[in-house]
């Protein structure tokens, strides 16, 4: 496991398209599934990893709790199957059973989508606003699975409820961290610097 950080994509990145498999029913998952949303949330996350564990009931009580609003919600995961086995769309099928996500949970095989939204760790959040523009990216909040804190999704939460009130995200933004997406070998991408 590495400790890694999100890349904190500029705020106002228009959200890139994507087309990819939903793990449970299979259909094909973009952006013009979430067309008539008012904010669109973009999680990367995967199974294995500690910290997506730490918080994966936080992330299924806010497709819950935001199921009948204005927010749609769309979870990925990248990684590398071949070499992460518990993140292959059969064992995600299961996490989002498990789990009862209200969301979709969609798998990124080539890792192009990850990629362009330099997606970094597991989790990584962005949130964009109608427009699509991105108005946060960063944590949870400041909770770890070794800091004896409290999940209570804070700090997305206050900038779901900002964008839905049409009210501007603070750009006081702490990144998330998490595990380091698992490339396969010789994809990794090239926005490490």
């Amino acid at each position: 496991m590495v400790l890694t950080a999100s890349t904190m994509l500029p705020l106002g990145t228009k959200a890139p398209e994507f087309h990819l498999p939903e793990v449970v029913s299979g259909e094909n998952i973009s952006l013009a599934n979430f067309a008539d949303k008012k904010a669109l949330l973009v999680m990367f996350i995967c199974r294995h990893c500690p910290f997506v564990k730490h918080i994966q009931q936080e992330l299924a009580n806010l497709g819950k709790d935001y199921l009948n609003s204005d927010l749609g919600i769309v979870a990925i995961s990248a990684n590398d199957a071949q070499n992460y086995p518990n993140d292959a769309p059969e064992s995600l099928k299961e996490m989002s059973t498990e789990l009862g996500f209200k969301f979709p949970l969609c798998y990124d095989e080539t890792q192009e989508t990850a990629k362009a939204y330099t997606a970094a760790c597991t989790p990584d959040f962005f949130l964009f606003d109608q427009e699509r523009k991105l108005v946060y990216r960063g944590q949870l909040d400041d909770s770890r699975p070794s800091n004896n804190k409290p999940v209570t999704g804070a700090d997305l939460r206050a900038a779901i409820e900002a964008v839905l009130a049409d009210q501007a995200v603070t750009s006081e933004q702490i990144p998330s961290v998490g595990c380091n997406i698992k490339w396969k070998l010789g994809n990794e991408p090239n926005y490490f610097g």
